[in-house]
């Protein structure tokens, strides 16, 4: 309780409603700006060396640095501050909450949903490959290795039939199919997250608190859209779509922040109380869960085990791992500030 005391009086000393609110209006705008600069450089580039040998390999190693982003995302941001949330004494010493580890079963849960979302695709997947003669396919490589197969039977002079040629564009699409519904799961996790920020932040009114968060959030938006934005360039989008995606990630977090504003101003409540802290935490978990599921499983796992075209080259993997690496460092240093 003298913990609890010691926290109320210093942030006290930091609440100013008036000054609090010119932060929040200033954050929006960055934080807009920056999101848009994150998510978009990676398409862009995507859609520039498009078709080039360059093209595959960059759009290999611009995913691995999205995943060390989205791993740190989740295990160093989002699931400390769902544990923080939940662990407040205002919360601890409630019933049921003191009782059990609600921020890890919840955690658990959103990587069983995860799993759940990803097994019923795969099975449509799958349910599709077989009614084209596909049953039981294996993975297959990416673009630039089918067109390398392309390539190569041509210059053997043997001319591809019907059905190969059905068979690599079938492979094509179901290739993308599974890349498009990882962009999709990744953008529905990173949403909920960008929310739960926007809204906590819009609610509060300690200065000192939102001031640090204006730049690092403005960084953490630019380092999480270019995760995004290199998953969503591989999936191969119609520009309706990539354009839809991109501007739906810039907008969560501004929109939440000024939906949070507007809670506060309509009913007082507080970004302190337990309830708020409870409904924090329980979201913060289960956002922690899907992005833990999709940067190990969807992210890591399947470049680096089942990519063709990053065990083809032995400097590719290691400029692929420092990627992973140099990602996970970037997010990982912004929790000193947020």
């Amino acid at each position: 309780m003298a913990a609890c005391a010691t926290d109320t009086a210093r942030e006290l000393l930091c609440r100013d409603s008036r000054a609090a609110a010119n932060l929040k209006l200033v954050s929006i705008f960055v934080i807009f700006a920056t999101s848009v600069a994150g998510i978009s450089s990676p398409v862009l580039l995507a859609r520039l060396f498009h078709g080039k040998p360059v093209y595959d390999k960059a759009i290999l190693i611009i995913k691995c640095f999205a995943a060390g982003v989205i791993l740190s995302t989740s295990l160093v941001h989002v699931l400390p501050d769902a544990f923080t949330a939940l662990a407040d004494c205002q919360v601890a010493s409630r019933h049921p909450w003191k009782d059990f580890p609600f921020s890890g079963l919840v955690t658990l849960i959103g990587v069983l949903t995860a799993l759940l979302v990803d097994l019923t695709a795969a099975s449509h997947v799958d349910g599709q490959g077989q009614g084209h003669g596909h049953g039981n396919y294996a993975p297959v490589g990416t673009g630039e290795e089918l067109r390398e197969a392309k390539k190569k039977s041509a210059e053997g002079g043997v001319e591809l039939g019907g059905d190969c040629g059905n068979e690599i564009t079938k492979a094509e699409e179901l290739v993308k199919m599974k890349q498009r519904l990882v962009s999709q799961v990744l953008e529905i996790g990173i949403i909920f997250h960008s929310v739960i920020i926007g809204v906590t932040m819009g609610m509060s009114q300690n200065q000192c608190t939102i001031r640090p968060l204006v730049a690092a959030l403005a960084f953490h938006q630019i380092f999480e859209g270019m995760g995004l934005g290199g998953c969503i360039a591989q999936a191969g989008f119609s520009f309706g779509t990539t354009a839809y995606m991109c501007f739906l990630f810039s907008v969560t977090t501004p929109m939440g922040i000024v939906l949070g504003m507007i809670i506060f101003s309509l009913t007082g409540y507080d970004d302190s109380s337990p309830n708020a802290l409870i409904l924090e935490g329980l979201l913060g978990s289960l956002s922690s869960g899907i992005l833990i599921y999709m940067g190990l499983v969807d992210l890591i796992a399947l470049d680096f085990f089942q990519s063709k075209l990053m065990n083809s080259e032995s400097w590719l993997k290691k400029a692929s791992f420092i990627a992973l690496v140099l990602g996970s460092t970037s997010m990982s240093i912004l929790a000193l500030w947020a």
